[in-house]
């Protein structure tokens, strides 16, 4: 499995709109694409301008693919609350108590 954590800082007083955006827009684009498993989105502050957005996928071929295809529209659609441009890092999941794994090579 293969996760892509997504730092976002959004423009003051959107956390509402970001949240609209993303129920409305962006998990339907997440869900049509091959591999993709769940989306887990938060706030790491008490104002609400800055949010994580972890997507999970069977593999990193298939996230890498969302990169190129979906991604684009993803931000395409939330531009209007981005302050910034989101940061994205990419990672294998060594362990998931919601999903099996595959055991990574040492």
């Amino acid at each position: 499995m293969f996760v892509r954590n997504v730092a976002i800082h959004l423009k003051p007083n959107a956390l509402g709109e970001f949240t609209r955006i993303l129920d409305n827009e962006v998990l339907p684009i997440l869900r049509k694409q091959a591999g993709f498993r769940d989306e887990i989105t938060f706030s790491t502050t008490p104002t609400g301008v800055d949010v994580i957005a972890i997507s999970i996928w069977d593999t990193k071929e298939q996230a890498e693919a969302y990169n190129a295809t979906g991604y684009p529209e993803v931000l395409k659609s939330l531009n209007k609350v981005l302050d910034g441009s989101p940061t994205v890092r990419v990672s294998d999941v060594i362990s998931s108590t919601l999903y099996k794994t595959a055991a990574i090579a040492a």
